[in-house]
């Protein structure tokens, strides 16, 4: 999954880090270099430090963050048309809504793999899907 930015985003934060270590070679300040940029000084700081311990290439974007998908695709495939057959196919009668909880069961019963509920969260936004509404309405909310 890995990461809130998008390659195209990584790229700007690069270039900024970059002409910021150009900044910096030249003696200007790391406050300076944030009020230029329009970053925090703590963000500022922070280059400064990596710039001065290790040089330029140490700015050097290390790719998207966080932890690779468990899941591969054919697998993301399969689970995006399981959670489309609704909550009911997989023996959840209660009711018809998809939690964050049974979704981890499911990925559990599937693909013998555990994601905990922010793992969960994170893995539906990346496949783009939202919670489900009930698909019957109460009747007291059809009187309205």
């Amino acid at each position: 999954m890995g990461g809130g930015l998008t390659a195209t985003e990584r790229a700007r934060r690069e270039r900024l880090r970059f002409e910021a270590a150009e900044l910096f070679a030249q003696g200007v300040p790391a406050p300076e270099v944030a009020r230029r940029f329009r970053v925090s000084r703590m963000s500022a700081n922070r280059w400064y430090r990596t710039w001065q311990t290790g040089g330029p290439e140490a700015l050097a974007s290390k790719g998207p963050g966080g932890e690779k998908c468990r899941l591969n695709a054919q697998r993301l495939d399969r689970l995006c048309c399981e959670l489309g057959r609704g909550p009911v196919a997989h023996g959840f009668v209660e009711d018809q809504c998809w939690t964050l909880a049974r979704v981890a069961d499911l990925i559990a019963a599937l693909f013998h793999v555990r994601y905990t509920l922010r793992g969960v969260s994170y893995l539906l936004h990346w496949i783009s899907w939202t919670p489900q509404m009930p698909v019957h309405r109460a009747v007291e909310r059809e009187r309205g």
